[in-house]
């Protein structure tokens, strides 16, 4: 019964493996918990690491070293350090060179170089095996460190910058077969010809990133990674690149299903009749309206998530009803849609509504800085005309806020239907803050409202919201779980 128990209790874990605030908690219920959950805690040691923890991490990393090796390090020769209970650096699955090697910067008071070879030591030997790796952009020669190749010989997930050394570069290309997911952050003119040859080499790869750190950038370059990707034509399914495409790729992947676009609002003529039958998912930032619509209309209507975002340049009433004019008619399977909205566009959202039967989550940003939005005539359109399925609603910057009558109408309204989520961005705080609280807390406890978000402008503030939200779910699914699985075995 043990190994069940403790089977079992490895596989409800692992389930919560992103909610490191909860696993830290359960740490000493006993030794059990703590053996299967110190592993998953260090697979990814440095996913979301604070600052003010990065000292702490480093410590815990040098007590791995030995007695001799300490004492060559002036900073660290006089701590007292006690053997860790546990080989935590052999967890390791992934290895972010990057966040290493900015630790060791900022925390190890001179001595760097020596600092880093013995740490690069601990994590890069014969023991370790690895299945992410994020590659530094400074110029280290891990080449030199004789069990590189094997500990890079598994990698499923790769992120590099396009300045990679060319001896690190060497082994990447030598060992890594098995690479599925490719991250590639390009530079202005500091680009390595030999990237294309990696990307050739792999022999499954499925996701593929091409980011930019800085504008202009090479044609010659990005027309080479390109023309890389043609062998994977049938494996690719997730794409993501910044910036215009310098050749006909695109056409080539007939399995694609995930497209990020990232543009300049330049028309792209090319991918106005592009045919990709099996895409799911399209996320856009400024891309032309004819090219946008062209995209659309040749997506295959099989699309359950599409996002059209703006940063600089936003469209007009025109472009935008000429846009949900295409969704209606290329898009009957959205389950998601985000887009620009205007007051004057409220028809064609009805329309949009009454066609899109199955959406469940609907994104609106109103960037229009001399006009109000209409909250009435929004929430009544959405009541009216939406679909049973819809249940989370994001209305973004708004320049003015909805009032405490308006949200109590659409509430009102919403009875009976599956509870909503709705996320509101406006400039600055609600007026009457508590009132609003006093109207959500009512509605929550009606099972009209299932959660009410509102954040400024600031993006920190959604992270933080949204975050704490997440958590504090989480924590109340884990601990039922818990409480159930305990009262099990007792």
């Amino acid at each position: 019964m043990s190994k069940l128990y403790r089977d079992i209790l490895y596989l409800i874990i692992e389930e919560l493996q992103y909610d490191r605030k909860s696993l830290v908690s359960c740490l000493t219920i006993n030794k059990i918990w703590c053996e299967i959950i110190i592993p998953i805690l260090w697979k990814n040691a440095w996913e979301d690491l604070a600052f003010d923890k990065e000292n702490l991490l480093l410590n815990t990393i040098i007590s791995h070293l030995s007695d001799e090796e300490r004492n060559n390090l002036s900073q660290y020769s006089k701590i007292s350090y006690k053997k860790p209970l546990f080989n935590y650096i052999s967890f390791c699955k992934h290895l972010n060179l990057e966040i290493i090697e900015n630790i060791i910067l900022s925390h190890g008071q001179g001595q760097y170089n020596e600092i880093k070879n013995y740490i690069l030591n601990l994590f890069i030997n014969k023991n370790a095996e690895y299945t992410h790796l994020y590659m530094t952009n400074y110029y280290y020669e891990y080449h030199l460190i004789p069990e590189a190749e094997q500990c890079f010989s598994k990698i499923k997930f790769l992120r590099c910058d396009s300045r990679v050394k060319e001896n690190s570069l060497a082994i990447l290309t030598k060992m890594c077969k098995s690479i599925e997911d490719f991250e590639l952050i390009i530079y202005n003119y500091e680009n390595n010809f030999g990237i294309p040859k990696l990307i050739e080499n792999q022999e499954n790869l499925i996701n593929v990133s091409f980011l930019h750190k800085y504008s202009p950038y090479d044609g010659l370059f990005r027309a080479f990674l390109e023309n890389s990707l043609i062998k994977h034509a049938n494996t690719i399914q997730y794409f993501n690149i910044c910036g215009k495409l310098e050749t006909q790729i695109l056409t080539s992947f007939v399995n694609l299903k995930d497209l990020v676009l990232m543009g300049d609002w330049e028309r792209w003529i090319f991918i106005e009749n592009l045919s990709l039958p099996s895409l799911q998912s399209l996320y856009t930032r400024d891309i032309n309206t004819e090219s946008l619509k062209g995209l659309i209309e040749n997506s295959g209507g099989k699309l359950n998530e599409l996002n059209i975002s703006y940063s600089v340049i936003f469209p007009d009433a025109i472009s935008t009803k000429e846009i949900i004019q295409v969704i209606c008619q290329n898009c009957p399977n959205l389950t998601h849609l985000e887009f620009y909205y205007k007051n004057c566009n409220v028809l064609d959202l009805e329309k949009l509504l009454i066609k899109c039967q199955y959406l469940k989550i609907l994104g609106i940003y109103y960037i229009v800085e001399d006009e109000f939005m209409n909250w009435d005539n929004l929430f009544n359109i959405l009541v009216t005309s939406s679909p049973l399925s819809l249940h989370k609603l994001k209305i973004i910057y708004p320049v003015n806020q909805p009032e405490l009558k308006s949200l109590k109408l659409f509430f009102d309204n919403w009875e009976g239907r599956k509870p909503i989520s709705l996320i509101i961005s406006i400039k600055g705080d609600f007026i009457r803050k508590k009132q609003l609280n006093d109207l959500i807390g009512n509605y929550k406890s009606k099972g009209v409202v299932k959660d009410f978000i509102h954040y400024s402008y600031e993006y920190d503030d959604l992270i933080e919201s949204k975050a704490k939200e997440i958590v504090k779910d989480l924590k109340t699914k884990a601990a039922n779980i818990f409480y159930g699985f305990k009262n099990l075995f007792n």
